[in-house]
């Protein structure tokens, strides 16, 4: 059984990572849209920086975030300002966090679907007078979804293990920024803390190999679906 600090800390990981997925998405379709289209040499360019936080220590991208949006920066002092809005040392920050970590596996995955759709179905659709937002609704965004669920889910289970960026983004807040992986990081810190850290440990484990296994599936669905 887990303790209310434990489940705190389960849900609330739960919570930030589907934030962070379901707020990067429409940015990663778009930018998935745009990198499938592109044919110029500055792709490369373009998709590498984009592709950043997948290689980037997590630390620094926590680093990054703070100060961008720590309150007492330009933009963050704007957004607590004018918005009411605070990211640093909170849930939301978390998310954010989330999201630009994961946002990479987003956008190849929806990239890839993307240019594995075969052009003669558009030029089709085109002829029988669909137009441009008709043809991405009905052809092109049915026939990208196996990588789109594929790509959130895969970048859900990724955020659910995310711990660089947010502890030095948003700290190491019980109730309020402590995830799954910090609620370890602190037990681990605490005498005798070792029979919690790995009952977590385990947990993380589980929850992990149930996204893998659950993107495998939804993709597996819904190529299926597709080919009905």
């Amino acid at each position: 059984m887990l303790t209310s600090a434990e489940s705190q800390a389960l849900i609330l990981s739960l919570e930030v990572s589907l934030a962070g997925v379901l707020g990067a998405l429409p940015i990663a379709l778009l930018f998935g849209i745009l990198l499938a289209r592109w044919r110029s040499a500055t792709r490369a360019v373009a998709e590498g920086f984009l592709s950043l936080p997948l290689v980037l220590p997590p630390v620094v991208v926590g680093y990054l975030l703070l100060i961008t949006f720590g309150s007492r920066e330009p933009l963050g002092g704007w957004l607590l300002a004018h918005l009411g809005l605070r990211l640093a040392f909170t849930w939301k920050g978390a998310a954010l966090a989330c999201g630009l970590i994961t946002f990479p596996f987003q956008l190849r995955a929806i990239r890839l679907s993307l240019e594995g759709i075969d052009g003669r179905l558009l030029e089709a659709a085109e002829t029988l007078g669909a137009r441009a937002f008709d043809r991405f609704l009905n052809v092109t965004l049915p026939l990208a979804l196996p990588g789109i669920i594929s790509g959130a889910i895969t970048a859900f289970s990724a955020a659910l293990g995310e711990f660089g960026a947010i502890i030095t983004f948003v700290s190491n807040i019980p109730g309020e920024t402590q995830t799954l992986p910090l609620a370890i990081y602190s037990a681990i810190q605490q005498p005798g803390g070792e029979v919690e850290a790995a009952k977590l440990s385990g947990l993380s484990i589980l929850l992990a190999l149930a996204g893998i296994m659950f993107a495998q599936s939804a993709d597996r669905r819904a190529r299926a679906l597709l080919h009905t």
